[in-house]
């Protein structure tokens, strides 16, 4: 399980750069309905299945971290798409 907030963060970071991948590569596609926004609910749910996946392989769960493990992650999925959104909204 995860108990620790450095497995936490290195989870955080290879969670990053993977959505960071992806945004790329949709947007430059845009093969996603919806135009922006469309891409950007995509990229949300992959955040959040990819997020789990990972705690899977660790033997956790999004639902077996403590409160302030929980909101690092919120705090790090609203700047991951607001990074996105200043890259890719025009």
């Amino acid at each position: 399980m995860i108990t620790d907030e450095k497995t936490l963060s290195e989870i955080l970071e290879y969670l990053d750069k993977s959505i960071d991948n992806l945004a790329k590569d949709s947007f430059e596609n845009l093969e996603v309905a919806g135009g922006f926004e469309g891409v950007e609910n995509f990229l949300q749910n992959q955040f959040d299945i990819r997020l789990e996946n990972l705690l899977v392989a660790k033997n956790s769960s999004i639902h077996h971290l403590e409160s302030g493990m929980k909101n690092k992650i919120i705090q790090r999925k609203q700047k991951v798409f607001e990074n996105i959104a200043k890259k890719y909204k025009n």
